[in-house]
């Protein structure tokens, strides 16, 4: 029996220019999760991530921090982070959230416009979490969905596809063993989407999940023969090493 656990990035940039990068924070959040692995001796036999610098960040973060612990040769097999090829699979990338927030109000696209609403805020991260909140209602409800460049829909069947595709790549990896775990480093909107399929409910579900999901928190799923079962959700205990203030969910 196979174990994936998917781990959500650590806390990426939320409200900056570039979203797509990890906090220093962040950074802090994926090597707790390494050392937290390595002290209670949680085997990982192979590491993917998506494609977004977030995500493969989180993942030399926690392999920083993990590495030490593994004995011998075997870690080149674990993940050569020299060779992205080897462990970047792109389609546990998250969905375009700038084209959600964008549809939900065309005039989004200006950061004046966004800067000006949000100056009119007593509190402006709070607004600013309130307007996402809106566009990601709207993406989920499913009235709109010729307006995205990727619909609730389509992001759906990729997150479905994502699991197959890591089944099908431990397949292919003749040091895995059949009880082997995989670790990889995603986004909510995946996890979320793969867990209320897991749980056989729907979008709004699947939304509601995301917004609970923190950061580094793992979800984990155990493939036997060609099915798929959730053992656990959102699980971060790993971040309690200092009292709750690493624990973020951006």
């Amino acid at each position: 029996m196979t174990t994936i656990l998917l781990a959500r990035h650590g806390q990426a940039s939320f409200g900056q220019e570039n979203y797509d990068q990890l906090s220093e924070l962040g950074g802090t959040q994926a090597r707790l999760l390494g050392q937290h692995y390595a002290t209670t001796q949680r085997r990982i036999d192979a590491i993917f991530t998506g494609s977004l610098l977030r995500q493969q960040d989180s993942a030399r973060c926690f392999w920083e921090a993990y590495q030490p612990s593994v004995a011998g040769g075997a870690e080149s097999s674990i993940i050569n982070i020299e060779a992205p090829d080897s462990y970047v699979l792109p389609v546990f990338d998250e969905f375009n959230h700038k084209d959600v927030f964008i549809k939900s109000d065309p005039a989004f696209i200006s950061r004046a416009v966004v800067a000006a609403e949000l100056a009119k805020a007593d509190a402006p991260n709070t607004r600013l979490a309130e307007l996402f909140d809106r566009a990601m209602q709207r993406w989920h409800a499913g009235d709109n969905d010729t307006d995205y460049v990727e619909s609730w829909p389509q992001f759906n069947v990729r997150a479905q596809q994502a699991l197959e595709q890591v089944r099908s790549q431990i397949t292919n990896l003749s040091h895995l063993e059949r009880d082997s775990t995989v670790l990889v480093f995603t986004s909510g909107g995946v996890i979320a989407a793969i867990t209320s399929q897991l749980l056989q409910q729907g979008s709004q579900v699947a939304y509601q999940l995301n917004k609970s999901l923190v950061n580094t928190g793992v979800t984990a799923i155990t493939l036997k023969d060609q099915s798929a079962r959730l053992l656990s959700v959102n699980e971060y205990s790993h971040l309690f090493a200092d009292g709750k203030r690493f624990v973020t969910w951006r």
